[in-house]
């Protein structure tokens, strides 16, 4: 038994050996790619393992459940991921996509893989999925100056994303599988041209708005990543008789690929179709259905080549979880963090410029603090979003609009960069910058681990003493510094300007705020301007 981690797609183990891991848990299979890390953002491949599970063997929309048996062969796959994860100590990020997204069950599986596999893995949204997606084609191929079309499609679902270079303009995630495209219309592989035809015009349909959406964007490169890709790939390969050592970069028409699908109807049943040239045998009888998914995006959007991106998902999670252990910057979040937190705040916040205010000087506590709350780069930068955002909710009413926070920023689609565990965290943090405190009469805060329910604590404490620092909203507190005793905290307190009594307001809020602070930390909070003090019982 692997002792348990809190609720988080990021695990540590022992980073210094520059080994780190990722596992895509899919409608279809379970990846793990173990990689070394070669400077300069580059990895070297050290092993990788892969098992098909059929997770989303069930298929059908009214069935949202994973089965038993499905269930058993994904926590014997993460079993086995686990083995090799404690062979290497590698830090990793396991992530679940559209079976598990879908499933009300969902937690019947995360809680086995936690207590049997050791394995803590994070569901994420299709937005996201797309997100990490792109982050992986983008250090595969030389497409960053170019504004490109992604499509991944899996077992469950088919991700499209149009951007260029790390931003991306627009995203959407489809319930269009091979999976599910082939159990809704060629149950046991086999088809006819009737439900050929349905499947085709079904899928036309679905694609309508999105199309419509992206008329405005002039696509330069169009990419395909995922196992149905690769699979229709080596299918024009082998009628072209063309080999490759590297299938990273390499194309095929869309020609080519009505050619393999002509290929695919001939044949009478999966096992004939494993026999073509190219096909891989463990995907026979659901390419049919995934090849009529690219096909549908091609025809929607005139595309006559596709490029082929051996990295995906996983390898997105990859990058994302060495960014946020190795390459986050000290003083602020990450770039694509960053973009998509000052989005939102710009969109739902009338004064930018306190929230500002109150992330810088909730970070100089945050640093000032650390002795005793033992948190991290990567909870900064959370408190630094949490900061930033807490306010968002006065779009919706100035009347508890703490909690208007917590329902926007966990509902928004805004926030990339950033996976669903963390942007509950984040919610929570600004959820509770004002009113009542962390609570387990809280539905939301009692679901948290005992280390999360810490890092909101003591984020909100922080959180709740900055925003009192601004109370005026006059940029009136120019520096802060901490000094910590056995019995107390003493915040010494600097003016922006120098008459003193400009920050008499906020001296006051802020000991009115330090409450949960002082009960954390068991220890009475001083504020400190020059001789005077003021002290918060």
């Amino acid at each position: 038994m692997h002792p348990s981690h809190d609720a988080t797609a990021i695990v540590r183990a022992d980073p210094s050996s520059g080994i780190y891991a990722a596992i895509d848990i899919g409608t279809n299979s379970v990846h793990m790619v173990v990689a070394r890390a070669a400077g300069e953002g580059r990895f070297e491949v050290v092993t990788r393992h892969k098992e098909v599970v059929r997770l989303g063997e069930s298929g059908e929309d009214h069935l949202k459940e994973l089965t038993p048996a499905a269930i058993d062969r994904g926590i014997a796959a993460l079993t086995r991921c686990r083995a090799i994860l404690d062979n290497f100590d590698a830090p990793y990020s396991a992530v679940a996509t559209s079976a598990v997204r879908e499933a009300e069950n969902r937690s019947v599986f995360l809680e086995r893989a936690r207590a049997e596999a050791g394995i803590e893995v994070e569901v994420i949204s299709g937005h996201e999925e797309a997100r990490l997606i792109h982050l992986g084609v983008l250090q595969a191929l030389s497409v960053y100056d170019q504004v490109l079309m992604l499509c991944d499609i899996g077992g469950g679902s088919t991700e499209l994303l149009i951007g260029k270079g790390a931003k991306s303009k627009i995203a959407r995630s489809f319930k269009l599988g091979a999976i599910r495209l082939t159990e809704a219309y060629f149950p046991n592989g086999n088809c006819s041209p009737r439900t050929i035809g349905k499947a085709r015009r079904f899928l036309r349909s679905s694609l309508a708005g999105f199309v419509h959406e992206c008329e405005r964007y002039k696509i330069e490169t169009f990419v395909g990543s995922s196992g149905t890709i690769e699979t229709l790939l080596r299918m024009a390969m082998a009628a072209r008789r063309s080999e490759v050592q590297n299938l990273n970069g390499a194309t095929f028409t869309a020609a080519e690929l009505k050619s393999a699908i002509d290929l695919l109807i001939a044949a009478p049943d999966p096992e004939e179709r494993a026999r073509i040239p190219g096909v891989d045998a463990g995907r026979a009888d659901i390419l049919l259905g995934g090849a009529l998914i690219l096909e549908a995006v091609l025809d929607a959007f005139a595309i006559e080549t596709v490029q082929f991106s051996e990295y995906a998902l996983r390898e997105g999670a990859l990058f994302d979880l060495y960014s946020r252990l190795e390459g986050s910057k000290p003083n602020q979040l990450s770039d694509i963090r960053s973009s998509s937190v000052m989005h939102l705040m710009e969109l739902c916040d009338d004064d930018p410029e306190h929230s500002h205010q109150v992330a810088r000087l909730a970070l100089a506590l945050f640093d000032g603090l650390t002795d005793l709350h033992g948190l991290g780069p990567v909870d900064r930068g959370l408190l630094e979003a949490g900061a930033l955002l807490a306010n968002v909710g006065l779009s919706i009413a100035h009347s508890r609009h703490h909690q208007h926070s917590y329902y926007v920023i966990r509902n928004s689609e805004q926030l990339s960069g950033f996976n669903d565990h963390e942007i509950e965290i984040i919610a929570q943090v600004a959820r509770y910058h004002r009113r009542s405190r962390p609570s387990l009469k809280h539905r939301e805060f009692a679901a948290l681990g005992e280390a999360d329910q810490h890092r909101v604590q003591w984020c909100a404490a922080v959180l709740r003493i900055a925003i009192g620092l601004d109370r005026s909203h006059a940029g009136a507190v120019g520096s802060l510094r901490v000094k910590i005793s056995a019995t107390s905290i003493t915040i010494v307190v600097e003016p922006s300007q120098a008459d003193p009594d400009s920050i008499s307001l906020e001296l006051y809020s802020a000991e009115e705020r330090s409450g949960l602070l002082a009960s954390l930390a068991e220890r009475e909070v001083v504020f400190e301007l020059a001789a005077k003090s003021v002290v918060a019982r």
